[in-house]
Protein backbone atom coordinates (compact mmCIF):
# COMPACT_ATOMS: atom_id res chain seq x y z
CA UNK A 1 0.00 0.00 0.00
CA UNK A 2 1.41 3.39 -0.90
CA UNK A 3 1.74 6.29 1.64
CA UNK A 4 -1.26 8.16 0.28
CA UNK A 5 -3.23 5.30 0.13
CA UNK A 6 -2.44 4.84 4.37
CA UNK A 7 -3.20 8.84 4.30
CA UNK A 8 -6.50 7.48 2.72
CA UNK A 9 -7.02 4.65 5.18
CA UNK A 10 -6.41 7.15 8.43
CA UNK A 11 -8.18 9.78 6.86
CA UNK A 12 -11.18 7.52 6.44
CA UNK A 13 -10.89 6.34 10.23
CA UNK A 14 -10.92 9.22 11.64
CA UNK A 15 -14.16 10.25 9.97
CA UNK A 16 -15.94 7.22 10.56
CA UNK A 17 -14.93 7.96 14.06
CA UNK A 18 -16.40 11.38 13.97
CA UNK A 19 -19.83 9.58 12.41
CA UNK A 20 -19.72 6.84 15.26
CA UNK A 21 -19.11 9.16 18.24
CA UNK A 22 -19.90 12.75 17.62
CA UNK A 23 -22.69 12.34 15.45
CA UNK A 24 -23.66 8.98 16.88
CA UNK A 25 -24.71 7.74 13.46
CA UNK A 26 -26.31 4.16 13.43
CA UNK A 27 -24.48 1.39 12.38
CA UNK A 28 -25.91 0.91 8.88
CA UNK A 29 -25.31 4.96 8.24
CA UNK A 30 -21.67 4.28 8.99
CA UNK A 31 -21.80 1.46 7.18
CA UNK A 32 -22.82 3.19 3.63
CA UNK A 33 -20.54 6.20 4.15
CA UNK A 34 -17.74 4.12 4.00
CA UNK A 35 -18.68 2.06 0.85
CA UNK A 36 -19.92 5.49 -0.65
CA UNK A 37 -16.28 7.06 -0.47
CA UNK A 38 -14.47 3.59 -0.85
CA UNK A 39 -16.74 3.77 -3.97
CA UNK A 40 -15.59 6.92 -4.71
CA UNK A 41 -11.94 6.28 -4.17
CA UNK A 42 -11.60 3.32 -6.90
CA UNK A 43 -13.82 5.80 -9.03
CA UNK A 44 -10.77 8.27 -9.53
CA UNK A 45 -8.07 6.32 -9.38
CA UNK A 46 -9.28 4.20 -12.32
CA UNK A 47 -10.65 7.42 -14.12
CA UNK A 48 -8.08 10.10 -13.05
CA UNK A 49 -4.93 8.60 -11.54
CA UNK A 50 -5.63 10.27 -7.99
CA UNK A 51 -4.23 8.29 -4.88
CA UNK A 52 -6.32 9.84 -2.01
CA UNK A 53 -9.97 12.01 -2.05
CA UNK A 54 -8.15 15.10 -0.54
CA UNK A 55 -7.14 15.88 -4.42
CA UNK A 56 -9.96 15.13 -6.02
CA UNK A 57 -11.77 18.36 -7.63
CA UNK A 58 -15.28 19.55 -8.66
CA UNK A 59 -14.68 18.00 -12.26
CA UNK A 60 -14.06 14.49 -10.85
CA UNK A 61 -16.71 14.56 -8.53
CA UNK A 62 -19.19 15.61 -11.57
CA UNK A 63 -17.89 13.01 -13.13
CA UNK A 64 -18.18 10.14 -10.53
CA UNK A 65 -22.15 11.49 -10.87
CA UNK A 66 -22.24 10.91 -14.62
CA UNK A 67 -21.19 7.62 -13.89
CA UNK A 68 -23.42 6.63 -11.44
CA UNK A 69 -26.26 7.51 -13.46
CA UNK A 70 -25.22 5.80 -16.64
CA UNK A 71 -24.74 3.22 -14.23
CA UNK A 72 -28.96 3.09 -13.71
CA UNK A 73 -28.84 4.26 -10.13
CA UNK A 74 -31.45 6.17 -8.99
CA UNK A 75 -31.46 10.02 -8.28
CA UNK A 76 -32.62 9.21 -4.84
CA UNK A 77 -29.08 7.16 -4.17
CA UNK A 78 -26.95 9.14 -5.92
CA UNK A 79 -28.18 12.42 -4.26
CA UNK A 80 -26.99 10.14 -1.43
CA UNK A 81 -23.67 9.48 -2.09
CA UNK A 82 -23.25 13.02 -3.01
CA UNK A 83 -24.43 14.01 0.48
CA UNK A 84 -21.73 11.42 1.66
CA UNK A 85 -18.70 13.25 -0.18
CA UNK A 86 -20.60 16.55 1.20
CA UNK A 87 -20.20 15.48 4.72
CA UNK A 88 -16.73 14.09 4.46
CA UNK A 89 -14.96 17.25 2.22
CA UNK A 90 -16.68 19.72 5.35
CA UNK A 91 -15.02 17.09 8.22
CA UNK A 92 -11.49 17.55 5.91
CA UNK A 93 -12.57 21.30 6.01
CA UNK A 94 -13.03 21.84 9.15
CA UNK A 95 -9.66 19.57 10.56
CA UNK A 96 -7.83 21.87 8.23
CA UNK A 97 -6.90 19.35 5.58
CA UNK A 98 -8.34 20.85 2.94
CA UNK A 99 -8.42 24.80 1.76
CA UNK A 100 -12.15 24.34 0.14
CA UNK A 101 -14.94 22.09 -0.81
CA UNK A 102 -14.85 20.44 -4.04
CA UNK A 103 -18.87 19.35 -3.72
CA UNK A 104 -19.96 23.42 -2.77
CA UNK A 105 -21.14 23.67 -6.55
CA UNK A 106 -22.55 19.96 -6.58
CA UNK A 107 -25.89 19.97 -7.38
CA UNK A 108 -28.43 17.09 -6.00
CA UNK A 109 -30.46 15.18 -8.90
CA UNK A 110 -33.94 16.40 -8.90
CA UNK A 111 -36.30 13.30 -7.84
CA UNK A 112 -39.84 12.83 -8.44
CA UNK A 113 -42.27 13.39 -5.01
CA UNK A 114 -43.25 10.14 -4.26
CA UNK A 115 -45.96 9.65 -1.64
CA UNK A 116 -45.19 7.07 1.50
CA UNK A 117 -47.07 4.00 0.85
CA UNK A 118 -49.28 3.17 3.59
CA UNK A 119 -51.75 0.04 4.68
CA UNK A 120 -55.12 0.30 4.22
CA UNK A 121 -56.79 1.07 7.95
CA UNK A 122 -59.55 -2.26 6.78
CA UNK A 123 -56.42 -4.62 5.59
CA UNK A 124 -54.48 -3.67 8.90
CA UNK A 125 -57.89 -4.49 11.33
CA UNK A 126 -57.82 -7.79 9.02
CA UNK A 127 -53.87 -8.46 9.57
CA UNK A 128 -54.72 -7.52 13.40
CA UNK A 129 -58.19 -8.87 14.40
CA UNK A 130 -58.80 -11.66 11.92
CA UNK A 131 -55.70 -13.53 11.24
CA UNK A 132 -55.27 -16.88 13.57
CA UNK A 133 -51.90 -16.35 14.85
CA UNK A 134 -50.76 -19.86 16.73
CA UNK A 135 -50.73 -20.40 20.03
CA UNK A 136 -47.46 -21.15 20.38
CA UNK A 137 -44.07 -18.59 21.32
CA UNK A 138 -43.79 -18.13 17.39
CA UNK A 139 -46.84 -17.15 16.79
CA UNK A 140 -48.00 -15.10 19.58
CA UNK A 141 -44.20 -13.50 18.70
CA UNK A 142 -45.36 -12.83 15.43
CA UNK A 143 -48.26 -11.21 16.49
CA UNK A 144 -46.49 -8.54 18.63
CA UNK A 145 -44.21 -7.91 15.93
CA UNK A 146 -47.14 -6.54 13.39
CA UNK A 147 -48.77 -4.89 16.51
CA UNK A 148 -46.50 -3.22 17.87
CA UNK A 149 -44.77 -1.91 14.47
CA UNK A 150 -48.24 -0.68 13.69
CA UNK A 151 -49.69 0.62 17.15
CA UNK A 152 -46.37 2.42 18.32
CA UNK A 153 -44.40 3.44 14.54
CA UNK A 154 -40.96 2.29 16.01
CA UNK A 155 -38.18 1.53 13.60
CA UNK A 156 -37.00 -1.62 12.63
CA UNK A 157 -34.09 -0.89 14.63
CA UNK A 158 -35.88 0.43 17.61
CA UNK A 159 -37.98 -2.70 17.94
CA UNK A 160 -35.10 -5.26 17.23
CA UNK A 161 -33.12 -3.23 20.75
CA UNK A 162 -35.84 -3.04 22.97
CA UNK A 163 -36.01 -4.48 25.85
CA UNK A 164 -38.39 -6.06 28.87
CA UNK A 165 -36.92 -3.09 30.90
CA UNK A 166 -38.24 -0.40 28.18
CA UNK A 167 -41.51 -1.88 28.70
CA UNK A 168 -43.66 0.00 31.45
CA UNK A 169 -46.80 -1.65 32.29
CA UNK A 170 -47.21 0.56 35.05
CA UNK A 171 -48.23 3.62 33.08
CA UNK A 172 -48.34 1.98 29.28
CA UNK A 173 -45.48 3.43 28.30
CA UNK A 174 -42.43 2.45 26.09
CA UNK A 175 -38.90 3.81 26.58
CA UNK A 176 -37.16 3.93 22.74
CA UNK A 177 -33.42 4.86 21.99
CA UNK A 178 -34.04 6.34 18.76
CA UNK A 179 -31.04 7.85 15.80
CA UNK A 180 -28.22 9.53 17.45
CA UNK A 181 -29.26 7.70 20.69
CA UNK A 182 -32.08 10.34 21.15
CA UNK A 183 -34.92 8.91 23.96
CA UNK A 184 -38.79 8.99 23.53
CA UNK A 185 -41.38 7.71 25.34
CA UNK A 186 -44.25 6.13 23.43
CA UNK A 187 -47.88 6.14 24.92
CA UNK A 188 -49.26 2.11 24.73
CA UNK A 189 -52.42 1.68 23.91
CA UNK A 190 -55.13 -0.45 26.02
CA UNK A 191 -55.00 -3.08 23.36
CA UNK A 192 -52.06 -3.24 23.06
CA UNK A 193 -50.90 -3.24 27.19
CA UNK A 194 -53.25 -6.10 27.36
CA UNK A 195 -51.82 -7.72 24.73
CA UNK A 196 -48.23 -7.12 25.93
CA UNK A 197 -49.07 -8.78 29.04
CA UNK A 198 -50.33 -11.73 27.06
CA UNK A 199 -47.36 -12.46 25.43
CA UNK A 200 -45.47 -11.90 28.12
CA UNK A 201 -46.62 -14.95 29.67
CA UNK A 202 -46.31 -17.26 26.63
CA UNK A 203 -42.73 -15.75 26.95
CA UNK A 204 -42.24 -17.15 30.67
CA UNK A 205 -43.60 -20.62 29.82
CA UNK A 206 -41.32 -21.11 26.92
CA UNK A 207 -38.25 -19.91 28.73
CA UNK A 208 -39.01 -20.35 32.04
CA UNK A 209 -38.61 -16.86 33.09
CA UNK A 210 -38.83 -12.64 32.00
CA UNK A 211 -35.63 -10.94 33.07
CA UNK A 212 -35.65 -7.54 32.56
CA UNK A 213 -32.84 -7.49 30.49
CA UNK A 214 -34.28 -9.89 27.57
CA UNK A 215 -34.83 -8.40 24.96
CA UNK A 216 -38.24 -8.28 24.21
CA UNK A 217 -39.03 -9.98 20.36
CA UNK A 218 -36.44 -13.15 20.41
CA UNK A 219 -35.72 -16.01 18.53
CA UNK A 220 -34.02 -19.46 19.00
CA UNK A 221 -33.63 -19.70 22.14
CA UNK A 222 -33.52 -16.28 23.47
CA UNK A 223 -31.63 -14.52 21.20
CA UNK A 224 -31.56 -11.35 19.95
CA UNK A 225 -34.25 -11.35 16.55
CA UNK A 226 -31.56 -10.55 13.73
CA UNK A 227 -33.75 -7.83 10.73
CA UNK A 228 -34.66 -10.17 8.07
CA UNK A 229 -36.45 -12.35 10.87
CA UNK A 230 -38.63 -9.03 11.21
CA UNK A 231 -38.97 -8.15 7.37
CA UNK A 232 -39.58 -12.06 6.79
CA UNK A 233 -42.56 -11.78 9.81
CA UNK A 234 -44.05 -8.65 7.87
CA UNK A 235 -44.09 -9.91 4.87
CA UNK A 236 -45.73 -12.83 5.36
CA UNK A 237 -48.48 -11.35 6.71
CA UNK A 238 -49.03 -8.99 4.87
CA UNK A 239 -49.28 -10.39 1.57
CA UNK A 240 -52.74 -12.01 2.88
CA UNK A 241 -54.09 -8.40 2.88
CA UNK A 242 -52.24 -5.77 1.72
CA UNK A 243 -52.46 -4.37 -1.51
CA UNK A 244 -49.21 -2.25 -1.63
CA UNK A 245 -45.96 -2.78 -3.60
CA UNK A 246 -43.95 -2.77 -0.86
CA UNK A 247 -44.01 -5.14 2.51
CA UNK A 248 -41.21 -4.05 5.34
CA UNK A 249 -41.30 -3.02 8.66
CA UNK A 250 -40.86 0.84 7.71
CA UNK A 251 -44.32 0.39 5.62
CA UNK A 252 -45.94 -0.07 9.16
CA UNK A 253 -44.15 3.00 10.03
CA UNK A 254 -46.00 5.01 7.30
CA UNK A 255 -49.30 3.47 8.16
CA UNK A 256 -49.20 4.27 12.00
CA UNK A 257 -48.10 8.24 10.85
CA UNK A 258 -50.80 8.38 8.45
CA UNK A 259 -54.21 6.59 10.18
CA UNK A 260 -52.83 9.00 13.30
CA UNK A 261 -53.17 12.25 10.60
CA UNK A 262 -56.13 10.81 8.79
CA UNK A 263 -58.25 10.74 12.28
CA UNK A 264 -56.87 14.36 13.24
CA UNK A 265 -53.74 14.19 14.94
CA UNK A 266 -51.76 17.04 15.76
CA UNK A 267 -48.64 17.35 13.57
CA UNK A 268 -46.55 18.30 16.34
CA UNK A 269 -47.52 15.03 18.40
CA UNK A 270 -46.83 12.62 15.11
CA UNK A 271 -43.40 14.24 14.92
CA UNK A 272 -42.41 13.09 18.53
CA UNK A 273 -43.54 10.21 18.20
CA UNK A 274 -41.92 8.97 15.28
CA UNK A 275 -39.05 10.48 16.84
CA UNK A 276 -38.28 13.02 13.81
CA UNK A 277 -35.57 15.84 14.36
CA UNK A 278 -37.93 18.65 12.56
CA UNK A 279 -41.12 18.83 11.52
CA UNK A 280 -40.47 18.57 7.42
CA UNK A 281 -39.71 14.80 7.85
CA UNK A 282 -43.29 14.06 9.69
CA UNK A 283 -45.20 16.32 6.98
CA UNK A 284 -45.10 13.82 3.77
CA UNK A 285 -47.38 12.12 5.58
CA UNK A 286 -49.76 14.97 5.24
CA UNK A 287 -50.07 14.38 1.46
CA UNK A 288 -51.38 11.30 2.04
CA UNK A 289 -54.10 13.12 4.39
CA UNK A 290 -55.23 15.52 2.01
CA UNK A 291 -55.34 12.82 -0.96
CA UNK A 292 -57.98 11.22 1.28
CA UNK A 293 -59.56 14.59 2.57
CA UNK A 294 -59.77 15.61 -1.74
CA UNK A 295 -61.54 12.70 -2.51
CA UNK A 296 -63.93 12.83 0.04
CA UNK A 297 -64.55 16.66 -0.84
CA UNK A 298 -64.70 15.03 -4.88
CA UNK A 299 -67.25 12.66 -3.88
CA UNK A 300 -69.90 14.88 -1.08
CA UNK A 301 -69.14 18.10 -2.36
CA UNK A 302 -71.93 19.25 -4.57
CA UNK A 303 -70.26 21.90 -6.55
CA UNK A 304 -66.79 19.66 -6.64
Amino acid sequence: MSILAYKFADMLFSFINYLEHEKRASAHTVLAYRKDLEQFQDFIRTSFGQETLESADHGEIRAWVVDLVEQGLSSTTVNRKIATLRSYYKFLLRAGDIKKDPTYKIKALKTPKKLPEFVQESAMKKVLNELEYSKDFDGQRDRMVMEFLYLTGVRLSELINLRWSDINLGDASVKVLGKRKKQRIIPLTHHLSRNIISYKKVFKETFLNVNESDYFIVINGRKQVYPMKIYRIVRHYLDLFAQTSKRSPHLLRHTFATHLLNKGADLNAVKDLLGHANLAATQVYTHNSMEKLKAVFDQAHPKA
